[in-house]
């Protein structure tokens, strides 16, 4: 049988496993090593042996350590591998590559919504939020009221918008849980694709509406209203009350229009789900690149998931604008290392099931190809969960690597669009930022075809680069972001992935 490196990709010089194109079956030759067993695409194939307690070899980075022995040519995956800690000597700053800034005037325009505070949407949305989930049915039954024909007389609404969640109460009226729903909530009343917002709450509830106005210091106004169950007098009352605010609301917001705006409105969030081997080889690389071309532009970019960045965090410390911002990480590493434990998980957790069918065997592996998202430009900041942001530029928010949590959190840190790279297939949305989907390969893009924006799978598939690729996602977040629809939005996804992250002990 004749060597076929086509079969296999082997990543960096040093690696000591590489990556299957497509199934290698036992006694196929490539790389020069003859497979002893079956490999299924993606997976990985040992290119020496791999001895008990020594270190696997992927990216130039350890992704865990040989369970067993590994002969060369057998197949490496979760039953002959070891979870191996993140342990790395810190090195703050030392990676740090100034973006050549493109000049003002030579910078991309979208077409966005711009507001009175000087913020641009991507979006033209009426939000119904809660503060607690007593008043979920409430908000649910006003924003169903809206349907398609009644908002065909508002042209430039996008819609009207419930984002329930399950919490607000039975929990501290202070403390890490009630700072990051009263950050989620604020961002979302503060974002800029919703023109017009309606807070509603039950009234007695540990969250209140009150607490959450005077400690932010929010006006009430024509297109920021409040009220409380209770107080309306019921649910049927609190109901018509909301779609009287709302009829009010309408024709103010549909008078907004849209007009070209600087691409440094745009705050782009960084997210994969359903990630496979391909995710750090493919689409999370080509969204780094698109990520770098809009800071160049003067955006900004936000990575989050903090436990997929796991085993990852010492090549973003290398990237942190100064040792503060290094160690500002590292102390949300520590803080997730004592979460787990104290809830007897494992940051191990992840990756899924799915994750691993796909070709992932340990955390670190995801990690080091989830933090490609974030290209090559300085991390000038580590936000907590749903802090807004502050400065433009590569940015990492902390929050869990479930998707709607963590992209929750990213939209109320102020993203006006989303990206979502996967692998295994996705159907994710996120009012009221619009979420672009990124295929990993190209036989979940073509089989997904309704659900996919772009593929970028045909960087293996058809020798496309990752710069094609990442110019390719930069040119549609713009269209999007001036107003094209994405795939999720045609689908009408988004109204329920609203999910704030419940910390602490619900009492």
């Amino acid at each position: 049988m004749g060597f076929d490196d086509n079969l296999s990709i082997k990543l960096h010089q040093n690696d000591n496993v590489a990556i299957a194109f497509k199934e290698i079956a036992k006694g196929e030759i490539t790389q020069r090593i003859k497979a002893n067993i079956r490999i299924p695409q993606g997976h990985k194939i040992a290119l020496k042996k791999i001895k008990k307690g020594e270190k696997i070899i992927k990216y130039d980075q350890t992704i865990g350590l040989a369970g067993e022995d590994i002969l060369s040519g057998d197949h490496v995956h979760t039953e002959n591998t070891q979870f191996l800690f993140s342990k790395h000597n810190y090195e703050f700053s030392t990676s740090v590559k100034i973006p050549n800034f493109a000049p003002v005037k030579l910078r991309p325009s979208f077409n966005g919504y711009k507001r009175q505070n000087g913020q641009v949407g991507t979006r033209n949305y009426i939000g119904i939020l809660t503060s607690v989930n007593c008043s979920a049915t409430a908000a649910k039954n006003i924003s169903n009221f809206y349907d398609e024909k009644k908002l065909r007389k508002y042209p430039n609404v996008d819609g009207v918008v419930s984002f329930t969640h399950g919490t607000g109460c039975g929990m501290p009226s202070s403390g890490e849980g009630f700072e990051a729903l009263q950050r989620v909530l604020l961002g979302y009343i503060q974002h800029p694709n919703l023109a017009g917002v309606l807070l509603i709450g039950l009234g007695c509830e540990a969250n209140q509406i009150k607490f959450l106005l005077d400690a932010y210091n929010l006006n009430l106004n024509p297109l920021f209203q409040a009220m409380t169950i209770q107080d309306q007098g019921g649910l049927r009352q609190t109901i018509d009350r909301g779609i009287e605010i709302i009829e009010e609301m309408l024709p103010k917001i549909n008078r907004i229009q849209r007009s070209p705006q600087s691409i440094e409105h745009i705050s782009l969030a960084l997210q994969c789900g359903g990630s496979d081997a391909w995710s750090g080889i493919t689409a999370n690389p080509a969204l780094g690149y698109s990520a770098d071309l809009l800071i160049r532009n003067g955006g900004t970019v936000v990575l989050a998931e903090t436990p997929e960045i796991y085993g990852a965090e010492h090549l973003l410390t290398r990237r942190a604008v100064s040792e503060s911002v290094g160690k500002k990480l590292l102390e949300r590493i520590s803080w997730w290392q004592d979460y787990v434990r104290r809830n007897k998980g494992s940051l191990n957790n992840n990756p899924t099931p799915g994750n691993k069918e796909g070709g992932l065997t340990t955390i670190l592996e995801k990690s080091l190809g989830a933090a490609a998202k974030g290209g090559t430009t300085p991390l000038i900041d580590v936000l907590l969960y749903a802090e807004r942001i502050r400065e433009k530029g590569f940015l990492f928010m902390d929050s869990p690597g479930y998707d709607p949590t963590s992209v929750t959190g990213q939209i109320a840190s102020g993203c006006n669009i989303v990206s979502f790279t996967t692998g295994r297939g996705s159907a994710f949305g996120s009012k009221p930022s619009p979420a672009i989907k990124i295929s990993t390969n190209t036989e979940i893009y073509n089989h997904m075809i309704e659900d996919m924006d772009i593929n970028a799978g045909k960087i293996i598939s058809d020798n496309s680069s990752i710069e094609e690729v990442g110019n390719e996602i930069f040119d549609l977040i713009i269209k999007v972001a001036s107003g094209e629809q994405s795939k999720s939005e045609k689908q009408g996804l988004g109204d329920l992935e609203f999910v704030p992250w419940q910390i602490g002990a619900t009492m």
